[in-house]
């Protein structure tokens, strides 16, 4: 989390915006961490940070574990009252909320979900 905050405030993205990108990134990983890797096994995680404009921030988040695309997921239904509400699915909803993109794509056995940032907002 420290490397992609720091990446986002070289660059000059206001403190909301870190802020966003941090909520985004976290769930990201919590996401792996809990259901790429079932049972004992273990993986690696990679993240990268690379600037596609002056404004606009791409964070790659590789891993190796079970396809999985948050896309698929409907949104949860927020109006729902809380003890009603069905577990999961608000983590992936975040994600899409706190970027201005997301895009996921399988290639070969890894999963790379990309969240785009910008600077402005969308």
């Amino acid at each position: 989390m420290q490397f992609v905050s720091g990446f986002a405030l070289d660059h000059g993205f206001s403190k909301e915006k870190i802020h966003d990108i941090q909520l985004a990134t976290e769930e990201a990983l919590l996401n792996i961490f809990q259901y790429a890797y079932p049972g004992e096994h273990k993986g690696q995680v990679e993240v990268t940070c690379r600037m596609m404009s002056d404004s606009e921030l791409n964070i790659r988040i590789l891993d190796n574990g079970i396809p999985f695309d948050l896309l698929s997921l409907s949104a949860p239904d927020l109006t729902c009252p809380l003890p009603e509400r069905k577990i999961g699915g608000l983590g992936c909803y975040l994600i899409r909320k706190m970027t201005d993109d997301v895009q996921y794509r399988r290639q070969g056995d890894a999963n790379v979900l990309n969240l785009l940032v910008r600077k402005a907002g969308a």
